[in-house]
C-alpha cells in the first residue's frame, strides 16, 4: 500500500518526505525562538529537539537513556512542575494542551552536541550545526545588548519599589492615618490624582488650597469632597479659577470660593484647620512631573491663614 505523504511543518521548517529522512530546511532564527533560559543557562526541550530532528519525543528521550553517561547534569536536566509553570514555558505549551503528561527535559548546549552521536545519522548531524550556529548568535545577541538588559533590569526593580511605596501610602489613607511623606514620578498620572482625591475625602467642614496655578482638572480632584465640605482656593493673579467655572461647580458641589494672593511659592492643602500638607507640584500638574508631598506641623496653619 502507498505511504501517505506526510504533512510539512512551517512553524520549524522541517518537511519531512516519503523515506525515513528529512529534508533539514531549519531557519536559524526559527531556532533561536525555540531556546529558552531556564536555571541561567540557555536550553532546548526534548520536544522541539524531536521536531528538529524529525523523530518522535519519546524515541529521542530513550536513545539518551541508552547512553545516560553521556549526559551529566549540566548537559541534560528535568524540568521541575514550578519551572513548567512560568510564562516562557507556558506559551510554548499553547496549542498542546494545559496538561503535562511527563515533564520535559531541558538540553544544554553541550547536551545538544552530544545528541548528534546518539542519534547517528546524517540529519542528526546537519541540524546539529544548524542548532550549534543558533546557540552561538543567541551567546552574541545577549553579550552585545547586556547593558541594555541590565537597565531595563534596574528600571523595573525601581518601578516596583515605587509601586509599593504608593500602594503603602495609600493604605495609609485609606486606614485613617495619613502618611508622613510621599513621592510620585511622572506617568503616575493616576495614583497622584488617586491621592489627593483620598486626602480631599477626608475633610469633614472645609478645604483649603493654596496653588498658584489653577485648572479645570484640580477642581476636578476638589469634586471628591463630601456634601456640605466648603472649598476655599487661594491662586496667584496669572492662575485664577474662571467665573464660570466657580459658578459650574458651585451649582453641582456647592460651596467653592476663590480669592487672589501673590505671597506664596510653595503649594499648600489644609483640612478641617487640622491637617496641614505640603504638595510639590501644582494639583493640575500632578503625574506630569516628579513632585514630593508631605504632612506638616498643623500648628503652623494659623501662621499660614494669617498671611492671606
Amino acid at each position: 500500500m502507498p505511504r501517505k505523504p506526510a504533512q510539512s511543518n512551517p512553524a520549524v521548517g522541517i518537511v519531512p518526505v516519503v523515506r525515513n529522512e528529512v529534508v533539514p530546511l531549519v531557519r536559524d532564527d526559527s531556532i533561536q525562538s525555540l531556546i529558552l533560559t531556564v536555571r541561567g543557562a540557555q536550553v532546548l526541550l526534548d520536544r522541539d529537539l524531536a521536531t528538529l530532528y524529525g523523530v518522535p519525543t519519546k524515541a529521542l528521550n530513550q536513545a539518551v537513556k541508552r547512553n545516560a553517561e553521556r549526559f551529566p547534569s549540566d548537559f541534560m536536566f528535568q524540568l521541575t512542575r514550578e519551572e513548567c509553570s512560568r510564562s516562557q514555558i507556558v506559551t510554548m505549551n499553547a496549542g498542546r494542551g494545559s496538561n503535562l503528561k511527563y515533564l520535559p527535559y531541558a538540553f544544554t548546549e553541550n547536551g545538544v552536541a552530544m545528541l548528534s552521536g546518539v542519534l547517528r545519522s546524517s540529519t542528526a548531524v546537519e541540524v546539529n550545526i544548524r542548532i550549534m550556529r543558533a546557540f552561538v548568535a543567541m551567546r552574541r545577541f545577549l553579550v552585545a545588548n547586556a547593558e541594555v538588559f541590565r537597565r531595563i533590569e534596574t528600571v523595573e526593580r525601581r518601578q516596583t519599589a515605587t509601586e509599593t511605596k504608593v500602594d503603602e501610602v495609600l493604605a495609609r489613607l485609606d486606614s485613617g492615618n495619613p502618611p508622613p511623606q510621599g513621592l510620585f514620578f511622572d506617568g503616575q498620572l493616576w495614583d497622584a490624582c488617586s491621592l489627593v482625591e483620598r486626602l480631599v475625602a477626608r475633610a469633614k467642614a472645609s478645604i483649603l488650597l493654596i496653588d498658584s496655578w489653577v485648572g479645570p482638572g484640580t477642581l476636578d480632584m476638589l469634586a471628591k469632597k463630601r456634601t456640605g465640605v466648603a472649598v476655599e482656593i487661594v491662586t496667584s493673579p496669572n492662575g485664577r479659577v474662571a467665573a464660570s467655572d466657580v459658578a459650574k461647580f458651585n451649582a453641582q458641589y456647592p460651596t467653592l470660593s476663590v480669592r487672589v494672593s501673590g505671597k506664596f511659592h510653595d503649594r499648600f492643602l489644609i483640612l478641617d484647620d487640622k491637617e496641614l500638607y505640603h504638595v510639590g507640584a501644582s494639583l493640575k500638574d500632578l503625574g506630569r512631573k516628579c513632585f514630593a508631598f508631605s504632612t506638616m506641623d498643623p500648628s503652623l496653619v494659623p501662621a499660614i491663614k494669617s498671611r492671606l
